[in-house]
């Protein structure tokens, strides 16, 4: 474990507080987890990026052409 000073506001840091009373949990445990959950969407967000610079119409457009041309099934409409 790593230990680190963070300097916020005091309105900020007594909502995180309430928000971890109301949670059952440590205000350590709430940053924790807001942190590991932004840093989770920002490696998401640059994954799907790098995927989307792979992509290619052509190639996107050659695969639906092997796609039957059906009326869906009534329950998915």
């Amino acid at each position: 474990m790593s230990t680190i000073s963070l300097r916020i506001p005091e309105s900020l840091h007594k909502k995180a507080r309430d928000l971890a009373k109301k949670e059952k949990t440590s205000i350590n445990q709430l940053v924790s987890s807001a942190l590991a959950e932004k840093v989770s969407a920002l490696i998401t967000e640059e994954y799907i990026e790098t995927r989307a610079n792979r992509a290619s119409k052509d190639k996107f457009r050659k695969a639906l052409t092997k796609v039957a041309n059906v009326e869906p099934d009534e329950s998915d409409k």
